[in-house]
């Protein structure tokens, strides 16, 4: 039975020196990071906007935010 893509991958990383491992580790994290980027290319300022304002207000948040930083960043956007 012929092995699938992910199947040779994994055989091909299993042989490799721990060096090469690394690159290829942080060579994922670029796709994977560019990939998220994509999903959001194609927001408008008032997507962005309402992000932010979630973002500021979120109660998991532990640093303290004042209004004058709110209307910072609807500033920015």
């Amino acid at each position: 039975m012929p092995l699938n893509t992910r199947e040779q991958l994994h055989q091909q990383i299993d042989s490799l020196p721990d060096h090469l491992i690394d690159q290829i580790a942080k060579f994922t994290q670029i796709l994977t990071a560019k990939q998220e980027m994509l999903e959001y290319s194609d927001w408008e300022s008032g997507q962005w906007q309402e992000f932010s304002l979630a973002q500021f207000f979120s109660e998991d948040d532990e640093i303290a935010y004042c209004i004058e930083d709110a209307q910072e960043i609807v500033k920015l956007c």
